[in-house]
């Protein structure tokens, strides 16, 4: 069979159907089949190169065929692959556990695993739900979600969700959630800081739970960087006033760490960086539901976790007849491969110092992006850790965007490519999002393929 790239591509767009896209855009947008990986850089049938300046949607942290990792999975298969998580349990998934609660803020004391992150949402929202059913409160049956946030594609999780386009779609299908006004430091006001965009954001998410706590389960949010929704970013003194409010008004706080988790913003969960409310206070927000995915396994197989208090456990603990138990389950729930795929993860976390490479890393992407602030028609440049993002416009001053069916990311996109170097703007936003094995030549590669992507969409 004709395994070189053309004849592969060919074979693909004869039998699969793949996500997010439009197929019939492939009769001018080359598939690129890929052979392999090898650091921050994929191999493709033809073997050419091309840099993954997004860690392949965002869960590849230390490298495409990691060796770590990859001994770690071969080992594991060579025991036991997969057993029913429902009245078993192996040593992969236990010693998992264990570990993401000494390093997750504190206050978390069970673990719930499933298989990718739209199931780790879902859990968290039922998992809520549930508790105040259990414990009397059966009333409280809705969410408050952030305009622009991103949680999903799952029914419940595109619910919590607010990407129009998912939304204007299957809205026939989904639960009504409240929105609160996001803290995207975009909105500002004239002469308004992040801080201040964040503190009346708090004041109107304040209003809105004076009117509907009685009938609210939680509050979900992504911390500090609303992904999917266009990288945007907000002041961590959100967090801080989130909590606040959550306790204030008796209603969970979820927080969607499925893309910021695990160093990408520049501490090891980006909750740690809420400031403390008083001085000598400890920095940081415990949430009710950490939800977890992407880069847990390192980039290689899927699995997520929701951590979750002991009080919140206690609400399902009773004798079988009470009928309280929690009823979420998935076919590889604790897969034994994911897990040890994990713990290799956390292994490299404890054994080298990547929050530290991270800071440098994320430095000279800075000080790199900084010119591109200066082009016509770049109306903002943004970074928290190692997200980074430039936000393209028809018109600078006024900030008009172009029109959707331009597609100007897209164009960039393509121009990236020619350098061999993987984006996949979110509309207009073209942003990198490199592992962490990444080099600063490596960084350098990517700002000059977003350079040369500005110049192609904006022509």
């Amino acid at each position: 069979m004709d395994d070189s790239a053309a004849a592969l591509a060919a074979r693909d767009l004869a039998v699969l159907w793949h996500p997010c896209t439009q197929m019939h855009d492939h009769e001018r947008v080359p598939m690129i089949p890929i052979a392999r990986g090898g650091g921050a850089w994929l191999i493709g049938a033809d073997g050419r190169r091309y840099l993954d300046a997004i860690s392949s949607w965002w869960t590849n942290l230390f490298g495409h065929a990691n060796p770590r990792i990859a001994a770690a999975i071969a080992e594991q298969a060579r025991t036991l692959e997969q057993v029913i998580f429902a009245g078993h349990t192996h040593a992969p998934a236990v010693e998992l556990a264990e570990r993401l609660l000494a390093v997750a803020p504190p206050g978390l004391s069970r673990v719930f695993l499933a298989d990718n992150g739209s199931a780790a949402v879902e859990v968290a929202l039922k998992m809520s739900f549930h508790y105040w059913r259990n414990r009397g409160e059966g009333e409280r049956r809705r969410f408050i979600a952030l305009t622009g946030g991103y949680h999903g594609e799952t029914l419940g999780a595109l619910a919590v969700s607010d990407v129009g386009l998912y939304r204007e779609t299957y809205a026939p299908l989904l639960f009504e959630r409240l929105l609160a006004p996001s803290p995207d430091a975009w909105e500002s006001l004239p002469g308004e800081s992040a801080a201040d965009v964040a503190a009346r954001r708090l004041d109107e998410l304040r209003a809105l739970l004076e009117r509907h706590a009685h009938e609210v389960c939680a509050v979900i949010v992504e911390p500090l960087v609303q992904c999917a929704g266009g990288m945007r970013m907000y002041h961590p003194s959100y967090l801080t006033g989130l909590r606040a409010l959550c306790d204030a008004f008796r209603v969970h706080l979820i927080a969607d760490e499925i893309a910021v988790g695990f160093g990408r913003t520049g501490t090891l969960f980006a909750c740690e960086q809420a400031p403390p409310t008083a001085p000598g206070a400890r920095a940081g927000i415990t949430p009710d539901f950490l939800c977890l995915s992407k880069g847990l396994t390192g980039g290689f197989l899927p699995l997520s976790a929701v951590l979750t208090t002991q009080r919140v456990y206690e609400a399902f603990y009773a004798d079988y007849s009470a009928g309280k138990a929690f009823l979420h389950s998935h076919s590889y729930t604790g897969n034994p491969l994911a897990c040890r795929a994990a713990l290799a993860t956390l292994d490299i976390f404890r054994d080298e110092p990547v929050l530290e490479r991270n800071l440098a890393l994320a430095a000279h992407l800075a000080a790199r992006l900084a010119p591109l602030a200066e082009h016509p028609h770049v109306a903002d440049v943004r970074q928290t850790g190692l997200i980074a993002a430039v936000e393209l416009v028809a018109d600078k001053i006024t900030r008009t965007p172009y029109p959707a069916a331009e597609r100007r990311g897209l164009r960039a996109r393509l121009a990236a490519l020619e350098r061999g170097v993987v984006l996949r703007p979110l509309g207009e936003v073209i942003y990198a999002m490199p592992p962490y094995c990444t080099t600063p030549e490596e960084i350098d590669l990517i700002v000059d393929a977003i350079a040369a992507g500005i110049d192609a969409a904006c022509r």
